[in-house]
């Protein structure tokens, strides 16, 4: 569907608004029946008392009896025309002139030309930006975009309802269809917001978490800190006690060492002294002084070997268990 864009006649807002109200409560008294726009002139009345646009009238009368203008006047005399009002259905005979033989409704024309007047001095008074532009009918020139067809899902125009594509399709007033959808839309708006209300109580939800985890993680990491601090207090001073021990140890084993060392010195001093007395003995010419002697230096010798024994023995045990 193909749409133009042109400024409508004003609206009800601004000053005067309860004379804007009444105003369009008589425009929906002037509306047609079949183009749902307000009559055009000349208007038309049928014998059910119903008006129409002439225009729309002869639509329907042309849709009708499409072989209308072939016919012979003097058939159409004998037999007439005839076509049902889309108001009440009612049967409407027409003479040979058609429907330029219905009588014209000069009230109701006289009515749309006051109304008009009046419609002109509030338009003059609306601002310009308050002037909304609304759509027209490129297949059906000057007809406005004023019904809905359900069945395509698009707007159209009257005309395309009576005689265009939309002829054969289910269609409702354009207004009621922007009040439905425009509520539906409001609807969906309410439900986005509200599910976004609801998102956003879910994302604050899980900053404070992600908050509660960052600070339950800097807690934990500052406990670990302590607990293992003070691990390492302990192992700090118990090293050191170990090293104090292994250190005292170390210097009761190097005094007890160093004091068997200067004992073993003694020893030796005392035996090289015992072997230069046996050289010397082993120079004795003389035999009684010699065996004499040699039995002092032997017994001297053996007694301070078995001396030496009795006094190694019990640090070499010890020593041996130490390690």
């Amino acid at each position: 569907m193909n749409f133009a864009l042109r400024p409508p006649s004003a609206g009800s807002s601004g000053p005067g608004a309860g004379r804007g109200a009444t105003m369009e409560n008589l425009e929906k008294q002037l509306i047609c029946p079949v183009c749902l726009e307000m009559f055009s002139k000349p208007v038309v009345i049928l014998p059910c008392q119903h008006n129409l646009c002439r225009k729309c009238a002869n639509d329907i009368f042309q849709s009708t009896n499409p072989l209308w203008q072939s016919r012979g006047s003097s058939s159409m005399a004998s037999s007439g025309t005839r076509f049902r009002c889309p108001s009440c259905r009612h049967e409407v005979v027409l003479d040979r002139h058609g429907v330029f033989g219905l009588q014209r409704n000069l009230l109701v024309e006289n009515i749309i030309d006051i109304y008009r007047q009046q419609e002109s001095s509030r338009l003059v008074n609306i601002k310009p930006e308050q002037q909304k532009q609304q759509l027209l009918c490129e297949e059906h020139e000057e007809e406005k975009i004023n019904i809905y067809c359900l069945s395509c899902e698009t707007p159209t125009c009257s005309m395309c309802k009576v005689f265009g594509k939309h002829k054969d399709c289910e269609v409702a007033p354009l207004s009621s269809v922007y009040m439905r959808q425009k509520t539906d839309l409001s609807d969906g708006i309410a439900i986005l917001v509200a599910s976004n209300d609801h998102v956003q109580a879910v994302i604050s939800q899980m900053e404070e978490i992600c908050r509660t985890v960052e600070e339950n993680g800097q807690r934990q990491r500052e406990q670990l800190a302590i607990h293992f601090d003070s691990l390492l207090a302990i192992l700090e001073e118990r090293k050191q006690e170990l090293v104090g021990l292994i250190t005292k140890q170390q210097d009761d084993k190097l005094k007890r060492v160093q004091s068997l060392i200067r004992q073993h010195s003694d020893h030796l001093e005392a035996a090289v002294t015992l072997v230069e007395s046996a050289i010397q003995s082993m120079e004795e010419p003389h035999m009684p002084v010699f065996i004499q002697d040699s039995s002092d230096s032997q017994g001297l010798e053996h007694g301070a070997s078995r001396a030496r024994l009795r006094e190694y023995e019990p640090f070499l045990h010890r020593y041996r268990r130490s390690r």
